[in-house]
């Protein structure tokens, strides 16, 4: 393994790999034998619906060993839309805070973060997660965490995140953990 590089993509760039990244998805969850092909479409549906958005952004992390750059992983979010929509579903009462910083437009939310198995444990997961999150202006960041991915929950409450509470984002849907991040301004 060599050194990593970081790099920014835009919507365009990032519409355009879309095929690179959901091999990298794929290869980054290791899911079961005949789930793999259906959560490959799940992504490149959430993906293209993502890239769409307004302030989209992601970073891309790429570990070049000699003359050969392969990804070791990459993580996108966006801003949240002012009106309050992506907090339906929310378990409870959405806390005042989330709610005018919302409103303010001051909440980013993380959609993806993922790294290649054999790139873990080098500090590339935080790195993503500090590049994508410190190029806007947002106050808080906040994502949604499958409640049965230990790793994920662990690694995130380890970069400073904290439970906020839970989300079901459609009608049948899993009920999914909230993590937010207070940002430094």
């Amino acid at each position: 393994m060599g050194e990593v590089f970081f790099r920014r993509l835009s919507r365009w760039q990032a519409d355009g790999d879309r095929e690179e990244l959901a091999d990298l998805y794929v290869a980054a969850y290791e899911e079961p034998p005949g789930e793999e092909y259906r959560n490959r479409e799940r992504f490149l549906a959430r993906l293209a619906e993502d890239v769409q958005r307004p302030g989209f952004d992601m970073v891309a992390a790429d570990d070049q060993d000699g003359d050969d750059d392969e990804p070791a992983g990459m993580a996108y979010g966006y801003p949240l839309h002012r009106d309050g929509s992506w907090w339906r579903g929310f378990v409870g009462v959405v806390p005042d805070k989330a709610e005018e910083l919302t409103a303010s437009g001051k909440v980013f939310v993380v959609g993806d973060l993922m790294v290649l198995p054999e790139h873990r444990r080098r500090g590339i997961g935080s790195r993503l997660q500090e590049r994508l999150l410190a190029a806007g202006d947002a106050e808080l960041a906040v994502v949604l965490l499958d409640p049965d991915n230990a790793g994920a929950r662990a690694a995130f409450r380890a970069w400073g995140w904290e439970g906020l509470g839970e989300l079901r984002p459609g009608t049948g849907d899993a009920v999914l953990q909230v993590l937010a991040r207070a940002l430094p301004d």
